[in-house]
């Protein structure tokens, strides 16, 4: 016997995307069930950046008045926990967190964000979204002009460099070993005024996140206020894939222009999904996300 179905919509992540897509489906009237478990990426980001009405507010803040606001709409219910799996009914979708309870809906929506994988460089996870930036349009403003540092190498380094060079003109790429760029890579920066240094990194002095110098494994140190870096990363949740999700090369989960992944009934949108990591992006697809649900589901009714 098919287990009830209960929700519309589960959202699988209670951040800026599954926010917007709660809202979005709570004035769509629809059955909502936001699991979240508290562990948001920018947890240590003073400040989010680049979104209207909210420049420069603290990124908890936003999501503590998101989700004020969201709970005001009484048929969406939030549980603090993590889903720990799930199975495809059918007529929907079964998740089970870590207690062994499952909760059952027509539709699911993954916004479960990334996770950093950082490098073991003394100071640098202590830094990581303070002055340790990955996104000059959320930060960039703020250390404007600044001695400023890129932790890259080969074609994402130089590109990195052309992208930061907007920002300051005191600007050096740290490859941390031996560079791979080409020649005619190495000679651009050059003649844009871009140090290259490729002396191996022991660690980087901070105080409470925020770097003072870079220093190096021959006993060397340099000045630096800002460093940038691109980190690889992992999904921060594997559920999708084991319900068959397919992900990118770049390791994202695929999605279509209505954030449809490919297995049909699941939805996915965040930082999950593009490496466009930012709140206002986020909340963006979270929005799209609850409108192309809700369209679904009127679909299968009408």
């Amino acid at each position: 016997m098919e287990t009830a179905i209960k929700y519309d919509v589960i959202i699988v992540g209670g951040s800026y995307a599954g926010l917007a897509t709660g809202l979005a489906l709570g004035r769509a009237l629809r059955k909502v069930l936001i699991i979240d478990s508290g562990k948001p990426c920018n947890k240590q980001t003073p400040h989010s950046h680049n979104f209207l009405t909210q420049d420069g507010t603290a990124p908890a803040e936003i999501a503590s008045i998101a989700k004020q606001q969201v709970s005001a709409y009484a048929t969406v219910s939030f549980l603090n926990d993590r889903v720990q799996s799930a199975r495809k009914l059918e007529s929907g979708f079964e998740v089970f967190v870590p207690s062994g309870e499952s909760f059952t809906a027509r539709k699911l929506v993954f916004a479960t964000g990334i996770k950093d994988v950082m490098p073991e460089i003394p100071g640098f996870k202590e830094s990581w979204g303070k002055s340790l930036l990955h996104c000059p349009y959320c930060h960039g403003y703020e250390v404007r002009g600044q001695k400023t540092g890129i932790l890259a190498n080969g074609d994402s380094g130089y590109e990195f460099c052309m992208l930061i060079a907007n920002w300051t003109s005191d600007l050096t790429l740290y490859t941390n070993g031996n560079s791979t760029l080409t020649h005619e890579q190495t000679t651009s920066l050059y003649n844009h005024k871009i140090n290259i240094v490729e002396d191996q990194i022991y660690k980087l002095d901070q105080t409470n996140g925020y770097l003072s110098s870079v220093q190096f494994k021959t006993g060397r140190a340099e000045l630096v206020t800002a460093l940038y870096s691109r980190l690889p990363f992992q999904q921060h949740c594997d559920t999708p894939q084991q319900l068959g999700c397919e992900l990118t090369s770049d390791g994202y989960i695929n999605v279509d222009t209505a954030q449809k992944t490919s297995v049909p009934g699941v939805y996915a949108c965040g930082d999950n999904v593009t490496r466009m990591r930012t709140v206002a992006n986020a909340v963006s697809m979270g929005t799209t996300t609850g409108l192309m649900v809700n369209k679904e589901l009127i679909e299968e009714e009408f």
